[in-house]
């Protein structure tokens, strides 16, 4: 990495330390009753000044109960709920493009053993994993956003599932900023009761799933475009199965040269085709990597013991300018 990309990254790097070291130092300021007056004093640009407040506390480690309630206090149940949730969502998809600007490439360059396994588990979980961790009160919000950053889950379905699964908290702790902190405090055990119920919950339906995965060491092995190509070129013994539909396979975005075809709804009973022209590891692709996930486990279930998923399949090896095919030429049986 040149000195020209480095520098922006440790800078925006040093500027987010200095700002939680500052908080942390100065945390006696952290007054709920002063930020509900100087938000009440800004009329009209209160919700504007409040999310953007809320925001930046997120990406800094500020207590983000501190903000919900002030929210409910000032805006009511409704809005401060919304506000709260909005503030949090933007707050958490900040920290979360911080995290995978600065270091995101690094740690997968580095990532081995026991942490390459869990960072591909909870890519292959994707947004069940984000919803998990959003659901249970086991986990720090404002670290879990980071740390989610260092995967490569979609920032989008991480955004989504972290704004639905992040409303019952910001309802609830809304709701207590309106009703009145000590008016209700003998009641906050409920609240605290509640989260925690749905946390287990949470638990129940996507961790077995998940350990499940890892245990067995089934978390998804992937191959980047720049890899892929560097095999082909050197003529590495390698099987490309692309999974689409055949329409898909010479359509607009093509194939690469002497894939074999087999759509994923077809693979259970033309395994053993695919057995008798495998040269090799094989490679699954399809148009993103969803497909080429669910084929991957059925290809492990039948015994083929190296198989990887090309990220970001055809669409990204298309972006990245890789040769393609778009008449129908693949190797083997194309289907029609």
């Amino acid at each position: 990495m040149n000195v020209r990309r480095l520098a922006p990254r440790l800078l925006l790097l040093a500027c987010v330390a200095l700002a939680v070291i500052w908080m942390g130092l100065n945390r006696d300021l952290l007054d709920s009753t002063a930020l509900d007056s100087w938000l009440a004093g800004l009329g009209v640009w209160a919700p504007v000044a409040y999310v953007g407040l809320y925001a930046a506390g997120t990406v800094i480690f500020l207590p983000g109960s501190l903000f919900t309630m002030a929210g409910g206090a000032l805006f009511g149940p409704m809005w401060g709920a919304v506000l709260s949730l909005l503030g949090a969502t933007i707050g958490a998809g900040l920290a979360f493009l911080i995290a995978r600007y600065i270091a995101g490439d690094w740690v997968m360059q580095k990532a081995a053993g026991r942490l390459k396994r869990l960072i591909d588990g909870v890519e292959t979980e994707g947004w069940r994993f984000v919803a998990f961790v959003r659901l249970v009160p086991l986990f720090p919000f404002n670290l879990t956003n980071y740390a989610l950053g260092l995967t490569r889950i979609g920032f989008w379905p991480y955004v989504v599932t972290s704004l639905i699964c992040m409303a019952p908290g910001a309802v609830a702790y809304t709701w207590l900023g309106h009703a009145g902190r000590e008016a209700i405090a003998g009641d906050t055990s409920a609240i605290r009761y509640g989260l925690l119920a749905l946390g287990l919950l949470a638990a129940v339906a996507f961790l077995p799933r998940l350990v499940t995965r890892l245990r067995k060491g089934e978390a998804m092995t992937w191959i980047e475009p720049e890899e892929l190509h560097r095999q082909i070129e050197s003529g590495r013994p390698l099987t490309v199965l692309d999974v689409r539909g055949a329409d898909e396979f010479t359509g607009q975005l093509g194939h690469i040269p002497d894939a074999v075809n087999i759509p994923l709804g077809e693979l259970d009973r033309r395994l053993d085709e695919l057995r008798s022209t495998a040269n090799g590891e094989v490679t699954v692709v399809c148009r993103t990597d969803k497909r080429s996930a669910a084929a991957q486990t059925i290809l492990r279930n039948a015994g083929f013991k190296n198989v990887a998923v090309l990220r970001g399949g055809m669409e990204r090896w298309a972006a990245l300018g890789r040769e393609t095919v778009r008449d129908g030429s693949g190797k083997g049986p194309v289907t029609t």
